[in-house]
Parts: structure tokens; C-alpha cells; sequence
């Protein structure tokens, strides 16, 4: 019996695919498999588009799924949750279609023809053993032949499971509503009040043949962390200030953004793949950048890395002027740990590590010394307003002060004075405007303007993935840009505990354990923190070893907590632009030394939930299976000899990057600052080496990777570069 076809849902599928009826039918074949339906029957006698499993396997999986609970749902309602299948839910078609259309061109068309390959018969005998295309095949061998790609020692298999694998998970979790609905999810707590709405006031142009022009005193292209903090700073010194955004601004009442619309504020949706697809990339795309969607986490700069950015020249980083800069942004936020409470899964962080002795510490969080309880939901825009970041404190404070702003502007080139002088005039794009209803991401008509700012001062605040593209479309020549590329690579321990933890609730990242954040002697290691837990990134992360297992093991979500162990990453990677429209191409594979050190933070983790009475723990680690244990938290010892042999072999993994999937919210270093032309991109003042007026004020100018999340950092350094530029003004 042939796969299904899956329903044509929502037209808005993004940019064109290039895909026929046969390539979809193919791919939703496929990530069925991923998330199977499955039914009560035996295995042998039941055939076609469902897995079958005995009476008695199917209610050990209810169980399981119930996690030691009497009354969460009934063995009716799981039945009916696990015989339903993605394809048949347009929301699941019509999410999967716009995520191909975000794919960069290229990596689309590789997908496409692989499909096309895969449905010849030669091409399935190569691929799959078997004569009959997989599309055409009944679910059960569709499962088996992802599960040979798995572990298969030809490098394009793992790589290709991988990417279904990907695909499958995180679409189904943003849009199954009784996975939702089973594990009593609430997408924000209504009981919080909205928080209060800014109007910005965006410029609007109408539709012309002829290019708009604006003139101003300083044009910031991006309105993150580094872009906000130069534009308040900028505003108050008196100068001209318009700020030009790709994204758009939503309103406290449109957030937090739906599960199945993250393309509104993430770059391709929150999940732009590496070249060899081990890294899976998150990068804000809205009006104030990673700042409205990030986790609220404040550290500073730490000393030692202060220490070896001034041993490079860099000597302002160990200045006092520096550490008022840090001390002005933590202040004007209202940055404090006094009202933190700490959810399950960050006191276990805290809790396990004063049992073992570790290094672990509250994490500060920038809320105006208010409690902040929005939940992991506050990671797609915070609804209460609680969160002091670029779009709540920054962006305001420079509209009082006189900034004007345009969004939905996407910059295509830096404009240069004639004569090859390097002397920014200022820029030019395109602007799109929003639809007849207000919204941004619609297929009703819009209005697409080219307009031309003229500006004395550009500076660019678009991101390390973002700013070094640009620039290269603008012809600058030094081979360091988009060189030097860190991540903050991240893998994951999903736990299950026997309480419901709901951990979506409370603040989302209050802890860090910083035990093993120096493993060389020289600032490489891991930290370990908690994970923002919305649903598709809580599945995105949760370890697929089946289709089978891992469909019932979502309904353990409401008992399940995702901790994270973040490297500093000591090999870097780059960015380049796509050849056909120039998107981001992430050239990054973990290294090894990296990938060792976030592998101690693996052991890490596991040995810190074992400890606080998990009853699995599940690395995020092909080939090592959960280690589960009902034993009483009160006689659990790191000794126990079941717990150390499963610990032996977590300590063995090497964290293949062709099976692993790796993840990243932190880009870096494209832009690096230095002492130099030959070795850096930008100056100590942000001033790009080789031209008069241009500057770089984001991450991209971080000399190396900062070991901590980076909001503080990069906003100190903003504010530094920002009130060198005002003084200069001034002169």
C-alpha cells in the first residue's frame, strides 16, 4: 500500500519549492515515519500507513507515557493520540511546506533531487534495498529504512535521517493539538496582564517607480541588542538617528508568537542547518532582534575572557571604562537575581550542585528588579513586558529621544563615496510593507519600495550570520569577514521526573553550573543551564531513537526537563552567502576537542538529575539509550553500579557529528575586533579597518567566543562603540 497524500493545508508555503505532487508525497512518506501512527493489532497481520503493536506493548506504553499518574488521560485518548497521523493535520502540511521554502535555494534543490533519485528504482535499490520506492512502501519498512540510514557507515544516510528526523519532530510539535491538549501545554498564563504597547511610529512609503530617499545623521541596520543600545545612546547625544529592520514589530497582545508562525521572529524559522547539517542555527529575525526572543539570561563578561581579548591588544576590555559600560547596561535594565524563584528545572541545577559540591550559581535576569514568570514562552516575545530588552527599554527610550525607525527594510548594499575612498554615505534596500490587514506575513498584496537612506555614520547591528553577508555584497575586500565564526555548540540531557513539573512554567533560564567551564586551563569547557521548554523546541531536542518510542515518550512532557551543556567553543567555523540570493551558507562542524568538553557536560547533567531522583535520563546521544530508575531520590548515591556502568559509556561517546545534532542561539566573531587589518575586521572603537564611517556594533565583533550568553557583553561593547562615535561627533 503507497504512503497517503498528504493534504494540501495553507497555501503561504513561502518561497516556491520547485516541488512536484511526487516530491511532497515522498517527504510526508517519509516523516510519517518519523512520527508513526500506530494501532492495537499484531504486527504480522496488519500492513499499509499504520505500525501495529500487541494489545499489551501498546498499554506498557501508556504507562509509561503516564508516568506514574492515574488520571492525566485515559488509555482511549492515548489510543486515539497514537494512531493519528501528521500528514492527514493540514496545520503539520502546511508548516512542513513553508519550512522547505525557507531552505536556502541550494540546499532545496539538493532535497528535491534526492527525492527525485530515491523514486526511481534504481535509485531505491541504492537507497533503500528495495525495488518498490520507499513512498510506495507500507509504513512499517518505511520505519526500518529510516532506522538503516541511522546507522549507516555511508555519510549521506545519517545525514539524510537526520534531516527528516528534524523536520518531523519539531513540525509536529508546533502544530498537534492533542499532544498539546494530553499534557495540559498552555501556550502564555492569560492571568498576567499585557504589557504595555510602544508605537513606533514606522516610516511608510508609497509605491514608486523612483527609489525613496531619507536623509539622517546615523542609519543602524538592525534593531538587536547591539543596534537598539546604539540607537538610545546615539538619540540622547543629539544626533539624527533611523534604525532599518528586516523583521517586524509585534505588540505585547500578538505575542508570545504562535508555535506554528516562529518564521515571524526567527531567522528561517529557528532552525538554519550547517553545511553538514550537525548544527542547527537559531538567530532572531523582529523588531528588536534576539533581544526580544532570548531567555532573559544576564552575565557578565567574564574576567578571564576579559583577560585574553586585553593579552591580544584589546586593552579597553580590562579598563574601568569597560566594566561602566557593562555596569550602565545592567543597571538601566534593572538587572537582578533578588526576586528569582527558580522552576524545577533550574533548582535541580542548583540543588544537585550544592549535594555535589559543584560551582553553580542564580543567573540574573534583566526584568526592572520585577518577577518575571512568563514561561518559556517568553523565548517568542515576552507578553507581559516585563522583559527590559532592546524592543521594552532600548527602542523606546531612543523613540523619546527623537530616533525614527523603519521595518521590514532588508539593506542590500552599504553605499560608498565615488572615488574609492571606503567612505560610508549610507545605504540602500528594499522595503515591504504590510499587508492590507496589518500583517507582515501574508500573500495579499504589498507594497515593495526601494528606498536610499543618506547618512554621515552607518552602522551595522544585523548579527554575525548577517553583517559580514553584507558587507561582502558591498565589496569589501578583508578575507576576515565572515571568518571566525563561534556558536556556543550545545547538546541535551532530556529527564523525566515522577512529579508533574510543567516545565514550561516559571522563568526560563535562572541557574548556571559553571563546574567544568574550564577544562584546558585556558576558558574552553561547558556550562550547564537550563532549556527554554516550548513544545517544538522541547521535542526538537528530546532524543529520537523510534518512531514508536518517541510518539509516546511526548506525553511524558509535562514531567520532563531539557538541560543543556554550552561549550565555548575553541574552533571556529564561517559564514558565506548563498550563491542565488545570499543568504546565509553556516560553514561549522563541532571539533572534537569541543565536542569532548560538551560531552562532559553531558555527564554532567546526567549525573546531577540521577542525583535529584530522575526517573530516566536520555542524552541527546545516538546510540546511548535512557538510563531509567525508579530507585528513591534518598538512596541514590553516584556510586550506584547500574547508574556508573550507563555513565561509562555517555563518557565514551565521541558525539559523532555526522549523527549528533548539535545546537546554537549564540553566532559570534564574524567581524572580530583587533589591533590589526590582517587578523580583524573592525578596530577597538568598531570602526571597519580600510574605510571612514562604518561600523560594526553586534556580536560580529567579538574576538573570540565569550563563554557566557552573550546580551550583556554585546551591549556593553555597543554602548563603548556608540559614545566614541557621539564624542567624535561632537568634535
Amino acid at each position: 500500500m503507497s504512503a497517503p497524500t498528504a493534504k494540501s493545508g495553507s497555501s503561504a508555503v513561502g518561497p516556491s519549492s520547485g516541488f512536484t505532487e511526487s516530491h511532497w508525497q515522498a517527504l510526508f512518506a517519509l516523516v510519517d515515519a518519523v512520527i508513526p501512527s500506530i494501532i492495537e493489532g499484531e504486527p504480522s497481520s496488519v500492513s499499509g500507513n499504520s505500525l501495529a503493536v500487541p494489545s499489551h506493548e501498546l498499554r506498557r506504553l501508556y504507562q509509561k507515557a503516564l508516568c506514574g499518574a492515574q488520571d492525566r488521560f485515559s488509555l482511549e485518548e492515548f489510543c486515539h493520540f497514537m494512531a493519528s497521523r501528521p500528514s492527514d493535520d493540514p496545520s503539520f502540511v502546511s508548516v512542513v511546506k513553508r519550512a522547505i521554502g525557507r531552505l536556502p535555494p541550494g540546499s532545496r534543490d539538493q532535497l528535491r533531487l534526492i527525492l527525485s533519485f530515491m523514486l526511481t528504482h534504481f535509485g531505491s535499490i541504492i537507497s533503500t534495498g528495495y525495488w518498490t520506492p520507499f513512498s510506495e512502501q507500507p509504513l512499517s519498512v518505511r520505519a526500518s529504512i529510516l532506522y538503516s540510514w541511522q546507522h549507516s557507515w555511508f555519510f549521506l544516510w545519517p545525514s539524510l535521517a537526520r534531516i527528516f528526523v528534524t523536520i518531523g519532530k519539531a513540525c509536529w510539535s508546533q502544530t498537534n493539538q492533542l499532544f498539546l491538549q494530553l499534557n495540559g501545554y498552555r501556550h502564555y498564563n492569560s492571568k498576567e496582564a499585557l504589557g504595555h504597547s510602544v508605537d513606533f511610529n514606522f516610516i511608510q512609503f508609497p509605491e514608486s517607480v523612483e527609489p525613496a530617499s531619507i536623509k539622517t545623521d546615523v542609519v543602524i541596520v538592525g534593531s538587536g541588542c547591539g543596534g537598539a543600545v546604539c540607537a538610545k545612546v546615539l538619540a540622547e547625544a543629539g544626533l539624527r538617528v533611523l534604525v532599518v529592520e528586516k523583521g517586524y514589530h509585534f505588540s505585547p497582545n500578538k505575542l508570545p508568537m504562535a508555535l506554528d508562525r516562529t518564521d515571524n521572529v526567527f531567522q528561517g524559522g529557528g532552525g538554519l542547518p550547517s553545511v553538514d547539517g550537525s548544527t542547527l542555527v537559531t538567530a532572531g529575525q523582529c523588531w528588536g532582534g534576539g533581544g526580544t526572543v532570548n531567555w532573559s539570561a544576564c552575565l557578565q563578561t567574564p574576567s578571564s575572557i576579559r583577560d585574553e581579548w586585553a593579552r591580544d591588544g584589546l586593552t579597553f576590555f580590562k579598563g574601568r571604562e569597560f566594566q561602566d559600560n557593562l555596569d550602565r547596561v545592567w543597571e538601566a535594565m534593572g538587572v537582578s537575581d533578588d526576586v528569582i524563584q527558580g522552576n524545577h528545572s533550574n533548582r535541580i541545577l542548583l540543588e544537585g550542585s550544592r549535594q555535589l559540591g559543584w560551582r553553580a550559581t542564580t543567573c540574573p535576569q534583566n526584568t526592572g528588579k520585577a518577577a518575571h514568570h512568563c514561561g518559556s514562552s517568553c523565548g517568542l516575545g515576552c507578553r507581559t513586558g516585563k522583559k527590559q530588552s532592546s524592543s521594552t527599554y532600548w527602542l523606546p527610550a531612543a523613540a523619546r529621544a527623537g530616533a525614527q525607525f523603519i521595518e521590514g527594510f532588508e539593506v542590500t548594499e552599504i553605499l560608498f563615496a565615488v572615488g574609492g575612498s571606503w567612505k560610508a554615505t549610507g545605504l540602500i534596500g528594499q522595503w515591504t510593507s504590510r499587508d492590507e490587514d496589518g500583517n507582515p506575513d501574508s500573500l495579499k498584496p504589498r507594497v515593495k519600495q526601494i528606498v536610499k537612506v543618506e547618512a554621515k555614520t552607518v552602522i551595522l547591528a544585523g548579527g554575525a550570520l548577517n553583517t559580514p553577508l553584507l558587507m561582502m555584497k558591498s565589496g569589501l575586500k578583508n578575507p576576515n569577514i565572515g571568518k571566525n565564526l563561534y556558536l556556543h555548540p550545545v547538546a541535551n540531557v532530556v529527564s523525566t521526573w515522577n512529579e508533574e513539573v510543567k516545565p514550561w512554567e516559571g522563568e526560563i533560564l535562572s541557574s548556571v553550573v559553571s563546574e567544568f567551564d574550564d577544562l584546558d586551563g585556558a576558558g574552553h569547557g561547558a556550562k550547564i543551564e537550563a532549556s527554554a521548554m516550548q513544545p517544538y523546541a522541547a521535542m526538537l531536542l528530546h532524543p529520537w531513537q523510534s518512531g514508536l518510542d518517541f510518539k509516546a515518550s511526548a506525553l511524558q512532557f509535562r514531567h520532563m526537563t531539557c538541560h543543556i551543556s554550552l561549550s565555548r567553543d575553541r574552533d571556529a567555523g564561517s559564514v558565506s552567502p548563498e550563491a542565488s540570493d545570499g543568504s546565509p551558507v553556516i560553514n561549522y562542524t563541532p571539533s572534537k576537542f569541543d565536542r569532548a568538553n560538551i560531552a562532559t557536560g553531558l555527564v554532567g547533567i546526567a549525573k546531577l538529575c540521577y542525583i535529584r531522583g530522575a526517573r530516566g535520563v536520555a542524552p541527546a546521544v545516538p546510540g546511548i539509550l535512557p538510563f531509567e530508575s525508579l530507585r528513591p531520590t534518598e538512596e541514590r548515591s553516584l556510586d550506584d553500579q547500574d547508574f556508573v556502568d550507563w555513565i561509562r559509556l555517555l563518557e565514551r561517546t565521541d558525539l559523532d557529528p555526522l549523527r549528533t545534532t548539535f545546537n546554537s542561539a549564540h553566532q559570534m566573531g564574524t567581524a572580530r575586533m583587533g589591533t590589526k587589518a590582517e587578523t580583524s575586521v573592525v578596530d577597538q572603537d568598531g570602526r571597519v579597518w580600510g574605510s571612514e564611517g562604518l561600523y560594526v556594533a553586534d556580536t560580529s565583533v567579538f574576538p573570540s567566543a565569550s563563554g557566557v550568553n552573550p546580551m550583556i557583553t554585546v551591549m556593553a561593547i555597543a554602548d563603548h562603540i556608540a559614545r566614541g562615535i557621539a564624542a567624535r561627533s561632537a568634535r
